[in-house]
């Protein structure tokens, strides 16, 4: 992932980020400023501080946000690193400008784009993906569902046992389920579950996320072995 740097910050940012600090910290010392856009590969935001200076890097893809965003971004991160209650209308506006569809949508290509994707291969010791994945297709989508790529995760992740990765059109399986004493229907309901993000894309209403609609919910209900699976990965 590049690091290079953007051009120099606006000093309204900096602006910004001064007065949310002074809000916060009415009689603290204001530290030094360095403040940065990144070109990161998704709507990344940090904050640290390091020897008395407060250090930001912002991704590029919020760069042109309007200043309300950029007071909304300043006073989350500074709260954060404080530890201060973060205010629900700052959390509400990041939230709505950057799950926005027009965002969103330049996120997703910027992170298509610009990211990379580990992938190793559908054939594991145990199980093989692409085996599974027809299986399953076969009996719940009438074989209708275009496979993705299928890829056992680089290292035995024990968190995110799964996940679709639309910008890649990749299905991630967590090693953790490659291995004796891993039921079928464990890796079955799995990839079900991933596949049904292929079948019902997250949607964007109203400045939120749709990932998981009511059609999804409903439709992963109809896999027979539902509570067995979520009991075994539950054990995980």
């Amino acid at each position: 992932m590049a690091r290079t740097s953007l051009p120099i910050v606006p000093e309204s940012v900096h602006t910004v980020f001064a007065e949310e600090y002074r809000g916060l910290r009415p009689r603290a010392p204001m530290p030094a400023l360095e403040i940065k856009f990144r070109r990161f590969t998704s709507l990344n935001t940090t904050i640290r501080l390091r020897d008395g200076q407060l250090i930001v890097r912002l991704s590029d893809l919020l760069e042109s946000a309007p200043e309300s965003v950029h007071r909304a971004i300043a006073h989350i991160l500074l709260a954060k690193l404080y530890r201060k209650p973060i205010e629900p209308v700052f959390a509400d506006r990041y939230r709505r400008y950057t799950q926005s569809e027009a965002v969103s949508r330049q996120a997703e290509r910027i992170r298509k784009d610009r990211g990379r994707k580990v992938l190793t291969s559908p054939q594991g010791h145990l199980y093989d993906l692409d085996e599974v994945f027809e299986s399953v297709n076969t009996r719940f989508f009438f074989g209708l569902l275009g496979r993705p790529t299928l890829t056992w995760s680089a290292h035995v992740a024990k968190r995110m046992l799964g996940h679709y990765d639309a910008a890649h059109n990749t299905i991630v399986v967590s090693r953790v389920f490659d291995r004796p004493g891993t039921p079928r229907y464990a890796i079955e309901y799995l990839l079900y579950h991933e596949m049904l993000h292929l079948k019902h894309p997250v949607t964007v209403r109203a400045g939120r996320r749709c990932v998981h609609s009511r059609a999804f919910q409903a439709e992963e209900r109809l896999f027979p072995e539902l509570e067995q699976a979520r009991a075994f990965l539950r054990r995980l």
